[in-house]
C-alpha cells in the first residue's frame, strides 16, 4: 500500500524569518518530515501552493478534492491550517470519495520547538491505514468524523461538535 501525503500548507509548513520575525512558507517541511519519521511505507508526495488555512479560498480547495480524485491511493492524509480544515473536510467529505482522508495540521509549526506537527503527521498516516473511507479530522491522538468537529480555539485543541 502507499500512502498519498497532501501538503497544503498550514502553522505545520511554516518557517520562522529570524530578519523580520515573520512566519511565513518557503518550502514544504515534508520531504524532511518523511525521512526523518522513518516510515517504511511508500509515501507519493502532492505539495500544492502553500497557503495558511485562512487564505484559502473555494478555487484552493477545489484544488485539494482535484488532488485527491487523482490519487490512485486509497490512504490519503492532508496537511492543512488548522483554522478552516473543517471547511475543506466538507467539500471533500460531500465528495464521498472512495478512499480514506485523513486532514492533519499543527498548532505550532514544525521547524519550532516543541512543535505538535511530527506526532500529528505521524498518527494521521497510521490512522488513513486502517480507517473505512470516508473523511476525517485527526489531531492530538484523536480522530473525528469531517462533520463532527470542531476547533476550540481558547483551548488550542480539536473537539467533537
Amino acid at each position: 500500500m502507499t500512502l498519498r501525503l497532501i501538503a497544503t500548507g498550514g502553522t505545520f509548513d511554516k518557517h520562522y524569518n529570524e530578519l523580520n520575525g515573520v512566519l511565513g512558507f518557503a518550502e514544504s517541511h515534508l520531504p524532511e518530515v518523511i525521512k526523518r519519521s522513518r516510515m517504511t511505507v511508500p509515501v507519493a508526495l502532492d505539495v500544492l501552493p502553500l497557503l495558511d488555512s485562512l487564505d484559502m479560498q473555494d478555487a484552493d480547495r477545489q484544488r485539494v478534492l482535484a488532488s485527491c480524485q487523482a490519487a490512485s491511493e486509497k490512504a490519503i492524509v492532508i496537511v492543512h491550517g488548522t483554522d478552516t480544515m473543517r471547511e475543506t473536510a466538507a467539500v471533500l467529505g460531500a465528495a464521498k470519495l472512495d478512499q480514506t482522508i485523513v486532514l492533519t495540521g499543527a498548532m505550532i509549526p514544525y521547524s519550532i520547538a516543541n512543535s505538535d506537527a511530527l506526532f500529528n503527521l505521524g498518527f494521521a498516516c497510521g490512522v488513513a491505514q486502517t480507517l473505512p473511507a470516508g473523511v476525517y479530522v485527526a489531531m492530538n491522538g484523536q480522530v473525528f468524523p469531517w462533520d463532527n468537529v470542531t476547533k476550540n480555539r481558547s483551548e488550542g485543541v480539536f473537539q467533537q461538535l
